[in-house]
């Protein structure tokens, strides 16, 4: 079928993963491999405020020295320092150029970072590739939850089966799958090569080079 929209993540699709930066961030500090995703994830204090940033209930600036305490690190731009190894992906950044040259409307679908002190979408140049923007701590939802899919499709003006989405965590494709939306989980440097077949563009070439 033809496909009218584009649905992009940002974080493991439309740049590196963050682990990669996480880890030498790490490192760095002298704190475990796992530290980051440890705190963030699966400390309870950490998770809760992860989810008050993500919601835009929090501002990234309050997030960094609270969340810091809990590493025991300096909370100046902690997002900033930990995520400064992020780029962008070259054939994803191509990606959503041809689609957008093919009269497709391309969407950013990203849970939410804050974006001061650090903006990781104009740091790593994708901001202006999309035509729609939909970020998790300007709504006040959050994917997995359906709302944001929703809101998503309206500002695209397109119904679920017009669209593909891509994501690099499968929680958050049964959502859009629910609204007729055919979904592509991102694991690794042929994403975007199967996302250009399916739109019926011009193949994309894996390549592990990143945008500076």
């Amino acid at each position: 079928m033809s496909y009218r929209g584009l649905i992009l993540d940002f974080a493991g699709v439309m740049t590196t993963p963050i682990g990669q930066s996480s880890q030498a961030w790490c490192a760095g500090e002298g704190l475990p491999a796992d530290a980051w995703r440890r705190t963030l994830e699966d400390d309870p204090a950490g998770r809760a405020l992860y989810v008050e940033l993500e919601l835009g209930r929090m501002s990234q600036a309050e997030w960094n020295r609270r969340t810091a305490v809990l590493l025991g690190v300096s909370g100046d731009n902690l997002m900033g320092r930990v995520h400064s190894g992020v780029r962008a992906v070259a054939q994803m950044v191509e990606l959503a150029e041809r689609a957008r040259a093919a009269g497709i409307t391309v969407a950013l679908l990203s849970n939410s970072y804050g974006v001061d002190p650090y903006n990781p979408y104009t740091a790593t140049g994708v901001w202006d590739l999309f035509d729609v923007r939909v970020i998790s701590g300007t709504e006040g939802v959050a994917k997995p939850d359906p709302a944001i899919y929703r809101r998503t499709l309206e500002r695209m003006g397109l119904a679920g089966s017009d669209c593909v989405f891509v994501d690099d965590h499968r929680p958050n494709l049964a959502p859009a799958e629910a609204l007729g939306i055919t979904t592509v989980f991102a694991d690794g440097p042929g994403t975007a090569a199967r996302v250009a077949r399916l739109l019926d563009l011009d193949p994309v070439e894996p390549s592990p080079a990143v945008c500076p």
